[in-house]
């Protein structure tokens, strides 16, 4: 058994015996399952909608190559730098150069789980870079040392007591503070960090081929500042983003938004295209772009499972997730955690280390019937759950379900045992089912023999 699986057991049954944090999940979710229920009923026609959406990121993935080189030409055109990265290493050692280039000492950051997947701020602060998000959900986790619990919502698994309480232990903010002066006291905080940073980093929701732009979705307008105030714009996003032409936002924004929160659309949807030009008077003196594989092409090249690459990050399918609503976010030990991080996450991270996640799930298939672009979650997750059988397992329970097979194909080689027997062989893996259940015991006489004793 690997090491990431020990510890996703461990967790597991940890986090799921936690009541206040389950009771958290619980409200926050509900919240959002109300707004989106709400959301969707706006659309005359959802499932029409969807099928758009699909083939959309469906034309982009099955001609990926021929997008990215036309976003590239018109990213290029536009005055931008396109940088090539094949994984986190060349990544961060671009972005390195391009803060040290510039003499960088302080960086804003929007919302983005791409550099959370390269480990971004942890690799700047070495440099003796300040790096600071600035989305609120984010800026939470980052003062409590966490990483986002949720790919849409950073700070889920906290409750608005829990955060008072971190903002009276950093900031000595009065005990019990409400949301509404909590919002107004970082906005108040980040506004001169916005004034005085030298480089700004986002993440890109689309990367628009026809026009060379960067689709940035927010409700904060934290990522508007992070791109027009510093002198510097880094965009750091997955090859899988593209998508073929500037008129597909009109349904994309909408899709991504009442899926992810519930609304019509999020409140700021930008549309970048390149560094301030010479008759603009405010926005960047120079951007980069930085399209990450990371593992992205072992996915493409999987025939069954590179529709995962369609996946706009909306969180739908964790938030409809019976597995994600037990055992949170953090259990699973990766960047993206539910249904489609138990799908994406073996091909970014390695199959031999992940593949037990894949085997988190009930197999309901909510998550293939929320997605916006109708990923077939439920079933690539039993291809991940196939492949890992294929390639090895787990040599203990393979061997152990042999056993089983053998014994219970046929009931005279289960009365062999008597109860006793039973009961001992039981108890050698007598947290099977966690430490706070246990088996039941074993009647002495099974039932086949006390039937035939009673005749």
């Amino acid at each position: 058994m690997s090491k990431t699986k020990n510890i996703f057991i461990s967790d597991s049954e940890k986090i799921v015996a936690d009541l206040k944090h389950r009771n958290t999940i619980k409200f926050n979710i509900s919240k959002y399952d109300a707004a989106v229920e709400k959301g969707v009923q706006r659309y005359s026609n959802l499932e029409l909608a969807r099928e758009r959406a699909s083939f959309i990121k469906g034309q982009a993935i099955n001609h990926l190559y021929e997008y990215l080189i036309e976003f590239e030409k018109n990213s290029t055109r536009n005055g931008a730098q396109v940088i090539w990265c094949r994984d986190s290493n060349e990544a961060i050692e671009s972005v390195k150069s391009i803060l040290v280039q510039n003499q960088a000492s302080l960086l804003v950051k929007s919302k983005s789980m791409t550099t959370e997947e390269i480990d971004f701020n942890e690799h700047v602060e070495k440099i003796g870079v300040e790096t600071l998000e600035t989305d609120l959900g984010e800026y939470i986790v980052q003062l409590a040392g966490e990483k986002p619990y949720h790919i849409l919502t950073p700070a889920m698994h906290k409750s608005r007591h829990d955060i008072a309480d971190l903002f009276h232990e950093k900031f000595n903010t009065p005990p019990g503070s409400d949301p509404q002066f909590l919002t107004a006291y970082v906005r108040k905080k980040l506004r001169q960090k916005f004034r005085t940073a030298d480089v700004g980093v986002t993440g890109a929701n689309f990367l628009v081929a026809d026009v060379g732009g960067i689709g940035l979705t927010e409700n904060e307008g934290n990522g508007l500042m992070t791109v027009s105030f510093p002198k510097v714009h880094i965009v750091i996003a997955g090859i899988e983003k593209v998508i073929p032409s500037m008129k597909d936002l009109g349904l994309l924004w909408p899709l991504l938004a009442t899926r992810g929160t519930g609304q019509q659309i999020s409140v700021y949807n930008s549309l970048i295209t390149g560094p301030r030009k010479e008759n603009e008077a405010d926005g960047p003196e120079k951007m980069f772009i930085l399209l990450l594989d990371n593992g992205r092409t072992n996915l493409y090249q999987s025939d069954d499972r590179y529709e995962a690459l369609k996946c706009i990050r909306c969180g739908a399918c964790l938030n409809v997730c019976p597995i994600y609503k037990n055992i949170g976010g953090y259990t699973y030990n990766a960047t993206y955690s539910g249904p489609i991080g138990s799908v994406i996450t073996p091909f970014f991270k390695g199959e031999k280390e992940y593949n037990h996640l894949s085997f988190a799930c009930t197999v309901c298939g909510k998550c293939t019937e929320t997605c916006p672009v109708k990923i077939p979650l439920h079933n690539q997750l039993l291809l991940n759950r196939r492949d890992a059988v294929e390639n090895g397992g787990d040599f203990v329970w393979n061997k152990g379900m042999k056993a089983f097979s053998y014994t219970f194909s046929e009931r005279k080689r289960l009365d062999r045992f008597n109860g006793k027997m039973k009961n001992t062989a039981l108890s050698l893996a007598k947290n099977t089912l966690g430490k706070r259940k246990s088996l039941p015991k074993v009647a002495a006489q099974s039932f086949s023999k006390e039937w035939k004793s009673k005749q």
